[in-house]
């Protein structure tokens, strides 16, 4: 088969007309020239003081694997070198990949390095109203965003959306009926959508699970469309482009609709869309921070909340633990004599004693975020070249950081990929062996912001589970599996399991 054989059975050109193909054709030829000439110029250009290796080859052809197996690229080329570092080229922009303690405390600890340049143009999933050429987008500024964040997740807002919080899971659970099996990598991502979508917005819409399905079934739209071709070559017009696109305008629609209903309402609530308007913050800048908030609610959430409730169901030590904290919480707060339904029991606990009163279920948490989120954390130099273990990042470069480096450094986690809460108790800390050794919450610079809402939202829901229900880890057959499947550390969004699939198999105890 030759090259232009290839090229145009590529499923990106195949959905072009053949006049367009051509032009395909041609285009890629010039990009292929122009690697070709990159290529022959760093190999008789010498090494400079403070340079960092450079993996070289044609940058397209290189950096393909960085967005389609992103885990498995980064720790390929690290484990080809002890170097703390190596850089590759992604079409006209570099990046350098960093390992280690001291690359570490420089990554979240410098100002020079931006954290949103970094993922807009490395990660590419999120909606952006640019795409969609909407006038009036604000500027994409970390500060305002963390204080909108601020203000909305206020212990008197917690408080007041706990009750619906928790109605969200006792609806979605009662769905799911008395006794089953379930997917939480479909059930408790639809629950954890609803919730974020509660938080970040307004009851109106949380309420209506059409118009939210439709939301999540955009969101994931978004997601798919992050394709390599899409990240490499973000200016061509495939299906990609396309499908994100459109999805970004429905749901700039969707929510153009809800924020001008609430403006026009004669008594604002308390929900998020008020709070926001009652500052003044135009409808396009709201709309821009909830899909912001959405999305990242969701991704992180989601996988903890998931992952969570597997570990559990297969370490029943520590289920029975985390149970007896729940059923404690319980006691101390509510009316044991009560007749109410557990999730409106639930509602009655304080918001102070799900923050403070819950240290194994705190430590469970912490140990699922340390085994499921190591994808690559992502920044841009935007200020003086910078010196990293001895080698120089440039002002303009990108640098990615694999979080796996701390979360699953042998030398710092004792039995790295073993589920251990113990792991972070008095006598072993094994999270302050080291600077940053603990990156699920941020760190340095960055710490984040909305770790109070989704702490909360996982504790409901593994509340709900565990005083409402018996359930066990099974595979497609109904067995209990006994071995865990990995997580697919290249899934960035998700982290689903890898190989067979794995179900909760339920009975409800408590209604």
């Amino acid at each position: 088969m030759s090259l232009k054989e290839i090229v145009l059975s590529l499923p990106v050109v195949r959905d072009f007309p053949p006049e367009a193909q051509v032009n395909v054709l041609t285009g890629l030829s010039s990009v292929a020239l122009a690697a070709l000439a990159w290529v022959v110029y760093r190999a008789i250009s010498p090494s400079e003081k403070g340079s960092i290796r450079h993996l070289g080859g044609i940058p397209i052809f290189t950096a393909w694997t960085f967005f389609s197996k992103r885990y498995d690229f980064l720790w390929k080329h690290f484990r080809e070198s002890a170097a703390p570092h190596f850089k590759f080229q992604v079409l006209q922009h570099k990046v350098v990949a960093i390992r280690g303690e001291e690359a570490r405390k420089a990554f979240f600890d410098t100002r020079n390095l931006d954290f949103i340049e970094g993922y807009k143009i490395l990660m590419g999933a999120a909606p952006r109203l640019n795409d969609i050429s909407v006038e009036n987008v604000l500027n994409e500024d970390v500060s305002w965003f963390n204080k909108q964040i601020s203000t909305l997740l206020n212990k008197k807002r917690l408080t007041d959306v706990l009750p619906s919080l928790l109605g969200d899971v006792n609806s979605r659970m009662e769905g799911w009926g008395k006794q089953g099996r379930m997917d939480p990598f479909k059930n408790i991502y639809d629950l954890v959508f609803q919730m974020t979508v509660r938080m970040a917005t307004c009851d109106e819409l949380a309420n209506d699970v059409p118009t939210m399905n439709e939301m999540q079934r955009l969101y994931w739209v978004l997601e798919k469309s992050a394709t390599p071709t899409a990240l490499l070559l973000p200016w061509f017009p495939g299906p990609a482009k396309r499908r994100k696109e459109a999805a970004t305008k429905e749901l700039f629609t969707k929510l153009y609709t809800v924020v001008e209903t609430r403006k026009a309402a004669e008594v604002p609530s308390s929900d998020a869309i008020d709070v926001l308007l009652g500052q003044g913050i135009p409808t396009e800048h709201i709309i821009q921070f909830v899909l912001a908030v959405i999305f990242a609610g969701v991704v992180n959430t989601g996988i903890n909340s998931c992952w969570a409730l597997v570990f559990l169901a297969s370490h029943p030590e520590w289920k029975k633990a985390v149970k007896a904290e729940i059923d404690a919480l319980i006691a101390k707060h509510t009316d044991t004599l009560s007749s109410e339904i557990l999730h409106k029991r639930l509602a009655a606990i304080p918001i102070s004693a799900w923050e403070d009163e819950m240290p194994v279920l705190d430590s469970v948490i912490r140990e699922t975020i340390r085994l499921i989120l190591n994808g690559a954390a992502l920044r841009r130099n935007l200020l003086d070249d910078l010196t990293v273990a001895n080698g120089t990042i440039k002002k303009g470069e990108f640098v990615a950081y694999s979080v796996a480096d701390a979360h699953l450094n042998p030398e710092i986690y004792s039995r790295p990929n073993d589920f251990d809460p113990a792991r972070f108790g008095p006598g072993r800390e094994e999270d302050k062996k080291a600077t940053f050794a603990y990156l699920g919450w941020g760190a340095g610079r960055h710490p984040c912001t909305g770790m109070k809402v989704a702490k909360l939202e996982i504790k409901v829901i593994m509340a709900m589970m565990l005083a409402g229900y018996d359930f066990d880890v099974v595979d497609k057959n109904g067995r209990h599996m006994k071995n865990l499947p990995q997580p697919d550390r290249n899934d960035i969004q998700q982290a689903r399991p890898i190989g067979e699939p794995c179900f909760l198999q339920f009975d409800r105890i408590v209604d």
